[in-house]
């Protein structure tokens, strides 16, 4: 019997993304089983506030750089997915861990947390497109195409820390290690140390912007892999010889800069520099001032001179954050446009609220478990990148 794909229609996605719906091939979830508090409520932060104190200890509660304001002012730690997973995990006696970020990081922190310790992401919702575009199946089929040719042998597979558990479980089955975006070419060089090739998964803009600007690496060592074509799109001579085999996958808010917003920005902002994320097309990284990761954005504006301009290619939350953080510096969004990142926006003050509440009750909702196989060959991917040089 073969089963046909069937494209789901725009009611069906518009419904998903708002949170009242399931798609059982990617990594968000479903509605809330419970009755969210109404957001127009006034006592919403008075009660966040009494569920959080009733907790004490109890609970820790992580907030993500993208989070919106009105959550972020409960976090315990702010900071990206794998500091605030580290957080988690140094946290032993939180018998709830609240992340108020998306599912992969929710994942991640339950990997690196002990069994007794309860992760809940208050909205399931919350998930995140680039995770989404590399998918177990898909990946295992691609390995299969690479061991035919006679090269998976010789491929060091390395996973962005924005991927499921599914695809950090099978990085580490493989001999491979998790990266993140501040220690990219660190794997990189590890990795190439282990083999004559990489698979990089799943942000084709890291991978790439990390072998040619920081590696020395050619555009010709890199090819694009295409889940949905055969053979990745690619011939099995351009597999062969590729040094960079990159994922065809990209962070849907990063992706939308481009070289007219650089271009547009500094016509209208003489002397402006230009700070960007690593997860931009390569050609915006190109033509920025500086790149660097979350935290590296973050400390570079905070020790920016006063009067300083500064143009900000990341999420648009952060870049708010830090715009009146520092008024005495002009921070702006990178592009014309404004653009949050959806999913993780999902998280606000209702869901959070409500998830607090819950626990207050006794009732562990939207807990988030890493099956233990999983969990175990992801753990071993995790712990190659605390071992690396500098790590």
């Amino acid at each position: 019997m073969t089963s046909t794909w069937v494209e789901p229609s725009n009611t069906a996605t518009a419904l998903l993304l708002l949170g009242r719906g399931s798609d059982p091939a990617t990594e968000r979830g479903v509605e809330c089983p419970g009755d969210l508090p109404a957001p127009s409520d006034p006592d919403l932060v008075a009660r966040a506030a009494a569920a959080k104190a009733a907790l004490g200890t109890k609970v820790f509660v992580l907030g993500h750089h993208y989070q919106r304001d009105e959550v972020i002012q409960f976090a315990d730690v702010t900071g990206d997915s794998f500091k605030l997973a580290r957080e988690a995990a140094a946290r032993p006696d939180a018998e709830y861990i609240v992340f108020c970020g998306v599912h992969f990081m929710a994942e991640s922190a339950d990997i690196l947390t002990s069994d007794a310790q309860k992760v809940i992401l208050p909205d399931l919702a919350a998930g995140c497109s680039m995770a989404d575009m590399a998918v177990l199946t898909q990946v295992e089929a691609a390995w299969d195409t690479l061991t035919d040719l006679g090269v998976a042998a010789d491929t060091v597979p390395v996973t962005y820390m924005n991927s499921s558990a599914d695809i950090k479980g099978f990085v580490g089955r493989n001999g491979g290690v998790v990266c993140t975006s501040s220690n990219a070419k660190r794997a990189l060089d590890w990795a190439f140390e282990q083999g004559r090739k990489v698979l990089f998964l799943p942000d084709q803009h890291l991978g790439r912007n990390t072998a040619v600007l920081e590696m020395g690496f050619s555009l010709d060592d890199c090819v694009l892999y295409d889940p949905h074509k055969p053979n990745g799109g690619l011939t099995a001579e351009q597999l062969r010889d590729a040094k960079m085999i990159l994922w065809r996958g990209h962070c849907s808010v990063h992706g939308r800069f481009t070289l007219d917003s650089v271009n547009d920005v500094r016509e209208r902002v003489p002397g402006v520099n230009v700070l960007v994320h690593p997860e931009c097309r390569h050609e915006v990284v190109n033509a920025a001032d500086l790149v660097g990761s979350t935290e590296f954005i973050i400390r570079t504006i905070e020790a920016a001179p006063a009067g300083s301009a500064w143009a900000v290619g990341t999420e648009l939350n952060l870049v708010r954050r830090l715009a009146l953080a520092h008024p005495d510096k002009q921070i702006m969004f990178l592009d014309r446009a404004v653009c949050y990142c959806s999913t993780m926006n999902r998280i606000d003050l209702p869901h959070l609220v409500w998830a607090l509440e819950e626990l207050v009750a006794g009732r562990v909702v939207n807990q988030i478990t890493v099956d233990p196989e999983t969990a175990r060959h992801a753990r071993a991917a995790l712990d190659q990148m605390l071992a690396l040089p500098g790590a």
